[in-house]
């Protein structure tokens, strides 16, 4: 047994998890080096939630983001977070959008990307994997980790079999919702390892309290990679401490060989934005506690937000406990999909319109609509007829690759936002985000003006004869 290896999650899902993904690039920039320097085998810093944030709520290109981490990392393997056939988005894009995709985020400094599906459909996986691998990327593709009677120790798997065989160069455990327990999480392991040959990395949330127990049960299984955040931004929805796990493995055979001092050094730096993150609100204290809610209806931290703001809302969160009953009932109708953005959303409002309309299936929105016939991939197992009949009637259900059927769309959306268009990262964070890509172009050239404008009246500028 080699050394375990850590995935540091400041820059990504820690932040994403406890508030919100508001983490700036700016805030990021001082501590850039000192990150480099702990020996990490890489830093989740892009992608999941944190391309369409910067965007709506930063104001800030987030492929500026990456090219800044890139210059101040010169170490460390940048690893970013894609949906598969989703990218970053909500639903599924064409092939030419995903391959354009990938390659420009390689050639502006990722290095690893880690695939998934909501679904874990395989059909959904296999282009970003073959792209990334092809541009000199690392591919870890994932299993998105859930509980229900067919998710089983086999069939997981099966399904890492498949991955292993699409190329992937390693695997990830994707417990979104931190529902892997410590025992379970050791079989998973041993069973995939006598599997497959790719190193695993195993990715959890505090959120039920079980991460750290699975982590180290899943160290002495076998694992290869483990996912942590400096502990400032750890526990709760984020994931275990990264120096808990330092302290705990020093000595052993599985020693990281990281410099506690040096985390410290950077836990510090963390610890004031966390403070002013819990005095502005941004950090809700709710979210650092232990949430049993997550293993008796297998509801992430961040579905479970998003819940309680829907029916905030609607002046209705005493119907929170109806609502957390039906998401079960609602996830069996539906075939048991994993709940992971985009199927989380999915359920998540069907469950909110079944019990705030009194009648089950009485409104369903288009999305619940597309994943039903077939939009986002196949279900786990199949819906049945009587419900299929109920939410899209007589229309068919795809069985092809819901890919297949979409048209590209570079060319036209290139022509849309020519005006604005500086490079070709700009087409893309129009086709993933329109409007939010939209109003922060808009907003870029503003504040281009404004400089211009400043440049042009300020009498102590000297120019060039």
């Amino acid at each position: 047994m080699s050394k375990i290896k850590i995935t540091e999650t400041i820059l990504r899902d820690a932040h994403q998890s406890l508030i919100a993904t508001r983490l700036s690039t700016d805030e990021m920039v001082p501590i850039l080096e000192k990150l480099d320097q702990v020996g990490y085998h890489a830093l989740e810093m892009w992608g999941g939630a944190t391309f369409d944030a910067s965007l709506r709520f930063l104001k800030e290109s987030p492929w500026e983001r990456l090219r800044k981490i890139k210059s101040k990392v010169k170490n460390t393997k940048l690893q970013m977070l894609l949906r598969g056939q989703n990218i970053l988005g909500y639903k599924n894009y064409p092939d030419e959008v995903v391959k354009a995709f990938i390659e420009k985020s390689i050639e502006n400094g990722i290095d690893i990307v880690r695939i998934f599906d909501a679904l874990n459909d395989v059909r959904n996986l296999e282009l970003a994997i073959k792209v990334t691998k092809a541009a000199g990327g690392h591919a870890q593709g994932s299993l998105a980790y859930t509980t229900s009677p067919v998710h089983t120790i086999e069939y997981y798997v099966d399904l890492a079999k498949k991955i292993e065989a699409l190329g992937a160069d390693s695997l990830c455990i994707k417990d979104m919702a931190g529902l892997l327990k410590p025992y379970e999480g050791e079989k998973l392991v041993k069973a995939l390892k006598k599997a497959i040959k790719i190193p695993i990395d195993l990715h959890s949330h505090a959120t039920s309290g079980l991460a750290s127990m699975t982590y180290l049960k899943g160290i002495e299984a076998g694992v290869d990679i483990i996912d942590t955040a400096i502990s400032p931004f750890s526990m709760g929805t984020s994931q275990p401490p990264t120096e808990s796990f330092v302290a705990t493995l020093e000595g052993t055979e599985y020693d990281t060989g990281l410099d506690l001092e040096l985390l410290d050094e950077i836990a510090e730096y963390f610890q004031p934005i966390k403070d002013e993150s819990i005095e502005s609100g941004q950090m809700d204290p709710r979210v650092m506690g232990v949430n049993i809610n997550a293993l008796i209806y297998q509801i992430p931290g961040g579905m479970l937000s998003n819940l309680v703001s829907q029916l905030k809302e609607q002046n209705a969160i005493d119907r929170l406990d109806d609502v957390l009953k039906e998401v079960p009932k609602v996830r069996k109708d539906l075939g048991y999909p994993p709940l992971v953005t985009p199927t989380s959303q999915i359920i998540g409002t069907q469950a909110v319109l079944n019990v705030m309309a009194g009648e089950r299936y009485k409104m369903i929105p288009k999305e619940v609509k597309q994943y039903v016939k077939g939009m986002y991939g196949k279900p786990t197992v199949p819906i049945e007829k009587a419900i299929v009949k109920l939410i899209i009637g007589d229309e068919e259900v795809i069985t092809c690759r819901p890919a297949d059927l979409l048209e590209p769309v570079l060319d036209k959306n290139r022509k849309k936002i020519a005006k604005y268009l500086i490079d070709e990262e700009d087409v893309l964070s129009y086709t993933l985000f329109p409007k939010p890509a939209m109003d922060y172009f808009e907003y870029r050239e503003a504040k281009q003006n404004k400089i211009d404008e400043t440049l042009l009246n300020d009498e102590d500028v000297v120019y060039p004869i």
